[in-house]
């Protein structure tokens, strides 16, 4: 009987053990990867900046990220400009659309983002079209 009534203390016990132990592990994943990409000087590719900042920015904003308009690497790391989906409408071509400023640090890490502007999705946009 002694066991019975240890094994759920046991498991009780173990259980937010093993939510830390799946935390530590991740960011000692996250360490690691970090060590190797400065050991080696390797920088993150250009998809993996680009999957890790849609990523980021739709945990933040619970939006998500239908094109990349414009990305450059920066003395800093990374700056993109995002669009996404704000406002969904019927007819879609009245949905309002948003862009997003994205910073990066070099590893792909977001830093900051902030909405630059809001469109409807059927409209041209007189800045920076032709």
């Amino acid at each position: 009987m002694s066991n019975t009534n240890s094994t759920p203390k046991t498991q009780s016990s173990q259980e937010p053990q093993d939510s830390h132990e799946k935390h530590d592990n991740a960011r000692n994943e996250q360490n690691e990867r970090n060590e190797r990409n400065e050991a080696g000087g390797r920088r993150p590719t250009l998809m993996e900046v680009l999957r890790q900042a849609r990523t980021q920015l739709t945990e933040l904003t619970g939006l998500v990220p239908e094109t990349v308009s414009s990305f450059e690497q920066t003395e800093d790391g990374w700056s993109l400009e995002v669009e996404v989906l704000e406002l969904p409408r019927v007819p879609d071509t009245m949905s309002l659309m948003a862009s997003y400023q994205v910073e990066l640090d070099p590893e792909g890490q977001l830093t900051g983002y902030r909405r630059v502007r809001r469109y409807e999705r059927g409209r041209a946009d007189a800045r920076g079209g032709r």
